[in-house]
C-alpha cells in the first residue's frame, strides 16, 4: 500500500528506457491528451519535489542531531506537500472512487495506533490506494513501507522507508534496524508490506498455482502466495510496539480496466474496492513457523473473498464506509501550481531564456525531460514491469513464462 522525486530514479529504470525499443515506442504512442496532462503536471511535481528535498535536507542536517521527534513531526508535515499531489491525482484529476469496507470500530482506530499494513498486490496503484486511505486517517506523512527499491528517492528515504536488496543476509539487517528506529516514532504510522513480493499477473498465478499443486498447498486463484520471511521479522520485532495488523484486500471490478497511472494521467476513472480487517498483533503465534502459517492463512481466506467477489458481485460483510473527497490536496496543488508559475514568470524574463536559442533549446530540453522522467515512473509502475517470482535456476520454462 508501494517504490521517484529530486528525481533519484532507479538507474536500471534509466538505462532500460535507453536501451529498450519498446520503452522509447511506449512514450511516442502516448496519446496527446495524456501528454499534454503529463507536462504541466510534471513540471509542478518535479519542482515541487525538489523544493520539499530541500526542506527535508535543511531539516535532516538542523532539526535531527538535536531532537529526531521535532525532525519527525516537521518532516510528516513537508512529506505530506509532496505525497498530496498524488492523492490530488486520484481524488480530483481522475476521480477514482475507493469503496472502503471496514467496521466502525477499526474505522475510528485507523490513523490513531500504529499498525503493520498487509495487503494483496492486484493493481499498478495499490500503493497510491493506500496512501488515499492513509490521507483520509490522518497519517499519510506517517505511512511507511518496506520496498524493494526507491520509487520516490530522497523524499522517501527521509521519512525512513525500508529499502531492501532481495538478499536475506543484508535486508535482515535493515530491517532489524529499521524496526528499532520505529520503536520511538511518535506519531501514529503505517507499515506497509506486500508479502506477495511482486505484482499480480495471470503468469505469475499459473507459476504460484504449479508450485502450490507441487507442494501439496491450496491452490490460489486469484492472489499470489505470500513471501512470509519479511512478514515473520516484522510481526518478531515490533509486536511489543504496534498493537495491531491491518489485513487488507484490494479488487478491481471485472467489468472495467485495472487502473493504471497512465489511466490516471489522462484522466479516466475507475473503482477500487477495499476491505480492511484488523487483527491484535498479540493474538497471533510467537513461534516463526506459526506467524509464517498465520500468514498463508489469511492469504487463502483472501482468495476466497476475491473469487466469491468475482463469481456473484459479492465483495465484503463490513461496512462501507463515507471517505469522502477532502479539499486539502486540492488546495495544496493549486498553491504549488501558483507558486511555481509565478516563479517561472518572473524568471523566464529575469534570465531572458526565450531570448537566444540557447535558451529556447534549453527550455525545450527541460520539457522533454520531464515527459522522459514521467514516462519512466509510469512505466515502472505497470504490473509486467514488476519482479517475477523467485523459482528454482532449473525451470527456465516457468522464468520465461513469469518474464512474458
Amino acid at each position: 500500500m508501494i517504490p521517484k522525486r529530486s528525481f533519484c530514479l532507479p538507474s536500471n529504470l534509466c538505462l532500460l528506457f535507453l536501451s529498450k525499443p519498446k520503452a522509447r515506442i511506449a512514450l511516442a504512442a502516448m496519446a496527446i491528451p495524456a501528454v499534454l496532462a503529463i507536462v504541466p503536471i510534471g513540471v509542478v511535481f518535479i519542482l515541487s519535489g525538489l523544493i520539499v528535498n530541500l526542506m527535508q535536507v535543511v531539516s535532516f542536517i538542523l532539526l535531527r542531531p538535536i531532537s529526531k521527534k521535532l525532525y519527525r513531526k516537521i518532516n510528516k508535515v513537508v512529506a505530506e506537500l509532496l505525497w498530496l499531489e498524488l492523492i490530488w491525482l486520484i481524488d480530483w484529476w481522475a476521480g477514482i472512487k475507493v469503496e472502503l469496507y471496514v467496521d466502525s470500530d477499526t474505522f475510528q482506530l485507523m490513523g490513531k495506533e500504529h499498525a503493520l499494513v498487509i495487503c494483496n498486490h492486484r493493481s499498478d496503484i495499490d500503493w497510491l490506494v493506500g496512501w488515499l486511505v492513509a490521507q483520509r486517517s490522518g497519517c499519510l506523512g506517517s505511512a511507511l513501507a518496506i520496498m524493494k527499491k526507491e520509487v520516490i528517492g530522497w523524499s522517501m528515504w527521509f521519512s525512513e522507508y525500508f529499502f531492501l536488496e532481495r538478499r536475506w543476509t543484508k535486508d535482515e539487517i535493515t530491517l532489524k534496524s529499521g524496526f528499532q528506529q520505529l520503536e520511538d516514532f511518535p506519531m501514529p504510522f503505517w507499515l506497509a508490506l506486500f508479502v506477495e513480493g511482486t505484482r499480480f499477473t495471470q503468469a505469475k498465478l499459473m507459476v504460484a498455482q504449479e508450485f502450490a499443486a507441487s507442494r501439496g498447498l491450496p491452490i490460489p486463484r486469484n492472489v499470489l502466495l505470500p513471501r512470509t520471511k519479511g512478514f515473520v521479522s516484522s510481526v518478531s520485532q515490533m509486536r511489543s510496539f504496534v498493537p495491531a495488523i491491518y489485513d487488507c484486500t484490494v479488487a478491481v471490478p471485472k467489468n472495467q480496466p485495472p487502473p493504471t497511472l497512465l489511466r490516471i494521467f489522462r484522466g479516466q476513472s475507475s473503482v477500487v474496492k477495499l476491505q480492511i480487517r484488523r487483527h491484535s498483533m498479540q493474538e497471533l503465534p510467537e513461534t516463526a513457523d506459526g506467524i509464517g502459517q498465520w500468514c498463508k492463512d489469511v492469504f487463502v481466506t483472501k482468495d476466497a473473498l476475491l473469487e466469491k467477489y468475482f463469481a456473484k458481485g459479492t465483495f465484503s460483510d463490513q461496512q462501507l464506509q463515507n471517505i469522502g473527497r477532502p479539499m486539502k490536496s486540492l488546495i495544496v496543488v493549486l498553491l504549488w501550481s501558483c507558486l511555481i508559475g509565478y516563479g517561472i514568470f518572473k524568471f523566464v524574463p529575469w534570465s531572458s531564456l526565450l531570448s537566444s536559442w540557447k535558451g529556447i533549446a534549453f527550455s525545450a530540453t527541460f520539457l522533454v525531460l520531464v515527459v522522459i522522467v514521467m514516462q519512466i515512473l509510469i512505466h515502472s509502475s505497470e504490473s509486467e514491469r514488476s519482479t517475477p517470482l523467485n523459482i528454482t535456476p532449473q525451470d527456465q520454462t516457468k522464468e520465461r513464462l513469469v518474464q512474458k
